[in-house]
């Protein structure tokens, strides 16, 4: 593992029963990179984020900052934060009181760095959690990460429920707050468009397998969509990855073909991580049939 790797992650399985939910999934995040964990219900992504973290025993070998998640899991954690889509607090505790316990228990919390990223919100010390709406919870999450000095950022699904303000919000706040070049994100979503500008990886995993890894700068190496009238008729190249149509468009998505010689059929693009999250998933089930 080199120097700046913050998570590695080696032929990693783990079943259930006779259910395989991770199978040799490898991932490697390097300082300076915010990944996106993209998958449909019951791809593993929540299994894979909880054995990084050292939630659960698996096969395989993982290192987080260096260390084995499960044996040297408090020495990790000093350095990680999570968030998971089920996160919650005592609906009882005070603002303040729950920064004081946070500065108690861990030894990197900043008070003073967490109460300051409160500074622009609606967020008193002395709210209690349970006077808080979902998109000020959203926020003292996020104020409780920024108070420790970590490494690496792990989140899973953590604007489920919010509406279009606080989501936005909440990855500005990430970004300008957060992120710098020896910092790293992991993200699991189903709001795959939200994130769309702010991945430097996009990793697609189905079925416990990751299926696509690739830095989002190379996306337009490999893969283009073509945007054809319904009115032409021109004959589109077999090959293509995913189709779908509206009333005007035939769309097409393609993988490693020559897009100079689609030119002439129509509008060429970069595909959204949309398009292929579902080309990837109909490619996954094509392929089970």
């Amino acid at each position: 593992m080199s120097d700046n790797t913050l998570l590695s992650i080696s032929d990693v399985s783990k079943s259930y029963g006779s259910k395989q939910v991770l199978a040799n999934a490898n991932l490697n995040i390097s300082g300076g990179e915010i990944v996106g964990l993209i998958g449909p219900n019951g791809a593993g992504k929540s299994t894979l984020l909880k054995a990084a973290l050292g939630l659960i025993r698996v096969s395989g070998q993982i290192r987080t900052l260096g260390y084995n998640p499960t044996s040297s899991r408090a020495k990790m954690l000093a350095k990680v934060s999570y968030i998971a889509d089920v996160a919650s607090l005592p609906e009882w505790i005070t603002v303040k009181r729950l920064l004081d316990y946070m500065q108690g228990i861990h030894s990197g919390f900043d008070f003073s760095k967490a109460n300051r990223s409160l500074e622009n919100t609606e967020i008193t010390l002395g709210h209690k959690v349970g006077q808080l709406s979902k998109g000020m919870k959203a926020q003292l999450h996020l104020a409780l990460i920024l108070g420790v000095n970590a490494e690496l950022l792990v989140l899973d699904e953590p604007t489920l429920g919010l509406d279009i303000v606080h989501r936005t919000s909440f990855y500005n706040g990430l970004i300008n707050n957060f992120f710098n070049p020896q910092r790293s994100i992991l993200i699991t979503t189903h709001q795959v468009e939200e994130i769309e500008d702010l991945l430097t990886r996009l990793v697609f995993i189905n079925s416990g397998k990751i299926t696509l890894d690739i830095p989002t700068a190379n996306l337009d190496e490999h893969f283009t969509a073509i945007d054809i009238s319904t009115e032409s008729n021109a004959e589109a190249p077999e090959g293509f990855i995913y189709e779908y149509a509206t009333p005007t468009m035939r769309t097409l998505v393609y993988k490693d073909t020559n897009a100079s010689a689609l030119a002439p059929l129509g509008e060429t693009r970069t595909p959204s991580f949309t398009e292929l999250f579902l080309a990837y998933n109909r490619i996954d089930k094509d392929s089970s049939e």
